[in-house]
């Protein structure tokens, strides 16, 4: 039991630490991109490339991915995807930035869903040793990933600042300030501060994101464990072929479900509330009022206070419910997008800046953590064409809000974002409404495939091509 218990527990430190090594870099380059590379909007262009390759990619590489690779060596070839578009922006370019930014969408789905399968799958397993709800552990499990992955805006962007800082000539001019803030639009978005930081700082920044993303790929790669090799050994040699067609088809036969159908409104306001905080503040409120070395440290106020809500939130929500928690998420990104609708920044007002970054993390990290959470328990029996689906509308949500960007003014832009939230809400408590009163019935995991005979002699569960048994409703 206490070895079980450890290793365990040790899969989901690997994980988790991987993904914050990895994310260390993308994420810091993420925060950067609407400022770095803010020519003819190159750089948020290349986010809304990742994202739609991401929404491709969604359609059916991580059933196929992870059926045939396992959850381990899916989430290391896609690791390898993110590190490339850190190359693409040694030399930033139309050609470099797309066809990397191309690269790391292609990967991004599969990652992602081989993650959410991989602690879904440990935390069922160790539910029925112990005999809790896996829904608990899960929720656990995610907000241990959680805490520690969002702490990689710290890390990238702390490395960030400490080294653009060194740039004396990035200044900001006083008259520039009236075009900041929600009176941005697209007439003066080229007269924002948006000073280029010195070349040689840049490439000190993007060796060490590189240097990073690496490590983290030989990381996993070395320590993390294969849990389900046997189930993609048995799919490859039995169904491999076959079952192309259904594998590639898993992710849209979903969509019949009414539940999925309604958490699409839920997963794409993930999107567009993280896109804002990525490509409009960064650039519209703190690179214009204070300057690009001031992106990172605005970021680290955002990842520790995402990092320390995920970590709670994971815990809460088996005392609270998810319901009380995803209001308070909406209700503190209400008051947020309020307040940056009217607020005028200003150098002199320089707490403020961190402050929404701050409680956008706490909001964020229930979206994360719990719509995650959610997912797995909602489609545990189909959970590689769920988490499939959660980042193809998820990315459909960055990628509509990454490409309205350069189009429209920022204060339509906060309203589109105030009326996905009311969608949200809406459709998301009708799910929780319906889920009380038809519950979804619980699964477990076996370590081991029962036997053929097994099988002849119990019409009491029923084993499926994903490790799951079926409980048959009483």
């Amino acid at each position: 039991m206490r070895k079980l218990m450890s290793r365990t527990s040790k899969n989901v430190l690997v994980v988790s630490f991987g993904f914050l090594f990895l994310f260390t870099a993308y994420g810091g380059l993420q925060s950067l991109q609407s400022s770095l590379n803010a020519e003819d909007g190159m750089g948020v262009i290349s986010l809304s490339v990742i994202y739609g390759a991401i929404i491709l990619s969604s359609m059916f590489l991580p059933p196929i991915m992870i059926k045939n690779l396992g959850c381990k060596w899916t989430i290391v070839l896609s690791m390898g995807c993110y590190v490339s578009y850190s190359f693409g922006n040694l030399a930033p370019g139309w050609p470099s930035l797309m066809i990397t930014s191309a690269i790391l969408g292609m990967g991004g789905s599969p990652l992602w869903s081989a993650k959410c399968t991989y602690l879904t799958i440990s935390g069922n397993r160790r539910s029925q040793k112990i005999n809790k709800k896996g829904q608990d552990l899960i929720n656990q499990y995610f907000g241990i990933f959680f805490f520690i992955f969002q702490s990689s805006a710290v890390w990238g962007n702390l490395m960030s600042s400490l080294i653009f800082g060194q740039d004396t000539s990035i200044e900001v001019h006083e008259e520039n300030l009236q075009y900041c803030g929600a009176t941005s639009c697209v007439e003066n978005f080229t007269v924002a501060n948006s000073t280029r930081p010195a070349r040689h700082l840049v490439n000190t920044l993007l060796g060490c994101y590189i240097g990073v993303g690496v490590f983290a790929i030989i990381f996993v790669a070395v320590f993390l464990d294969n849990i389900d090799r046997d189930l993609a050994k048995e799919f490859r040699r039995t169904k491999g072929n076959q079952s192309f067609c259904s594998t590639f088809l898993a992710t849209f036969k979903l969509l019949r479900d009414p539940k999925l159908l309604l958490l699409i409104p839920l997963t794409m306001y993930s999107g567009f509330e993280q896109s804002f905080l990525a490509g409009e503040y960064t650039k519209n409120y703190v690179t214009c009022a204070i300057g690009i070395h001031y992106v990172g440290f605005a970021m680290i106020c955002f990842g520790a206070t995402n990092s320390l809500c995920s970590f709670t939130f994971g815990r809460l929500a088996q005392y609270t419910g998810r319901i009380a928690l995803f209001c308070l998420a909406a209700l503190t990104n209400l008051g947020c997008f309020l307040g940056l609708l009217y607020w005028k920044p200003h150098p002199d007002q320089l707490g403020v800046f961190f402050v929404f970054p701050a409680l956008w993390g706490m909001a964020d990290a229930v979206w994360q953590t719990q719509t995650n959470a959610l997912y797995g328990v909602l489609f545990a029996e189909h959970k590689e064409a769920a988490f499939a689906n959660y980042r193809m509308w998820e990315s459909l949500g960055f990628v509509i809000a990454f490409a309205y960007s350069t189009y429209i003014c920022l204060s339509i832009k906060i309203y589109i974002c105030l009326s996905v939230l009311a969608l949200t809400m809406v459709t998301y408590l009708y799910v929780e409404y319906n889920e009380y009163k038809h519950p979804t019935s619980q699964v477990t995991y076996d370590l081991e495939k029962p036997e053929k005979g097994d099988l002849k002699e119990s019409n009491e569960k029923e084993w499926n091509e994903n490790g799951v048994i079926a409980q048959t409703p009483m």
